[in-house]
């Protein structure tokens, strides 16, 4: 929201006269120094391992007291806090963690068995199915094409065209043995 200066400020700006008129600096914010203690290296040692099996609680802590060391110059950490700070930031851990080994086979194998469990339904549905349906043979098909014909269906471009050559309503083998 934009607000304009008070009204006692433009009168003061604009009807004083040049000798009256402060100028008042902005307050200046000065840098913050900082004087966090170093973390001890007992704390730091081997955090790669045992990062995973901290707890929450206490993973926080050691985070939030590694950020508040990095406000400060970076050429007073130790070695140990750069490392530490590194690793947590950066590291193979939580969502960056590496997949366990096997994990590739164990898709696979699943994979491969909802495929045959798909392949099985499939099946055991098509053995248990009716028989198509009389009008899926050829020679209905064919006698479909000989109707439309009589009927002078589609006589541009169509079945009843001359010089027709396409299949018309064909789209099945011929009749086999009926069960």
């Amino acid at each position: 929201m934009y607000r304009l200066p008070c009204i006692s400020t433009r009168t003061l700006l604009t009807r004083a006269a040049p000798s009256a008129v402060r100028c008042i600096a902005p307050a200046t914010s000065q840098q913050q120094t900082r004087h966090a203690h170093a973390i001890s290296n007992p704390t730091l040692a081997n955090i790669e391992k045992r990062w995973e099996g901290m707890p929450p609680q206490e993973q926080a802590d050691l985070w939030m007291a590694l950020r508040d060391r990095m406000k400060v110059d970076w050429n007073e950490m130790t070695v140990q806090e750069k490392k530490a700070a590194y690793w947590i930031a950066f590291g193979p851990h939580g969502p960056r963690a590496q997949t366990p080994p096997g994990e590739g086979r164990q898709v696979f194998l699943y994979t491969m068995l909802g495929i045959g469990a798909a392949g099985a339904l499939f099946g055991f549905t098509r053995y248990f199915a009716r028989p198509p349906p009389r009008t899926m043979t050829k020679e209905y098909q064919e006698a479909t094409n000989e109707y439309l014909r009589g009927l002078n269906v589609e006589p541009i471009s169509g079945l009843s065209s001359d010089g027709y050559t396409g299949p018309g309503q064909v789209q099945s083998k011929p009749a086999g043995p009926q069960k």
